[in-house]
């Protein structure tokens, strides 16, 4: 499972003893506190970068991603939920190939590595994809020795299967519908 949330430096929000936040109206904006505003600017900064975070993960994850963003959630002064966390699964089994492994392996990293600002969990789920491709390579040169007319046919391959996965488009391709 690959965590992508951060501890963070935000002021915590404590609500007060006036009740639950059922209970509570929700303050103007213009009502609050400087600090409390402060503490607000705060959690929606945290709150969109937590999302582009995790959202990074499920897009360079394809269909490696075992589950959708999840988030922690902080109350703030304004009585609403804002993200201050999160997590994406992801598949990090090998492949029933070795070729197939390295596959995996490298849309794995480029999945915990997609954020801008990766996190030491993201790091971790990387490492874990860099020594099953190492692994994977490892077999590959294994079979090779065994089967050199066979190794040079699956190293063309795999190469082109490599480049292909490394060359991630920016943007979805469209398709032209005008005739």
């Amino acid at each position: 499972m690959m965590t992508s949330g951060v501890t963070s430096s935000l002021t915590a929000y404590t609500p007060s003893a006036q009740g639950n936040a059922a209970n509570r109206r929700v303050p103007d904006e213009t009502a609050l506190s400087e600090s409390e505003q402060q503490a607000l600017a705060q959690l929606e900064a945290r709150d969109k970068q937590v999302r582009a975070h995790e959202q990074a993960h499920v897009s360079a994850g394809g269909e490696l991603i075992t589950s959708g963003a999840s988030f922690t959630y902080q109350v703030g002064p304004d009585n609403k939920r804002y993200a201050v966390a999160g997590e994406v699964g992801i598949d990090t089994s090998p492949g029933s190939t070795p070729e197939e492994t390295l596959e995996r392996a490298t849309r794995i990293r480029a999945a915990a590595l997609a954020p801008a600002d990766p996190s030491a969990q993201d790091r971790q789920v990387a490492a874990q994809a860099d020594r099953m491709a190492i692994e994977a390579r490892r077999e590959i040169n294994a079979q090779a020795k065994a089967e050199p007319a066979l190794a040079d046919r699956r190293e063309t391959a795999l190469n082109q299967l490599v480049s292909q996965v490394s060359a991630t488009p920016t943007a979805r391709p469209t398709i032209d519908t005008y005739a």
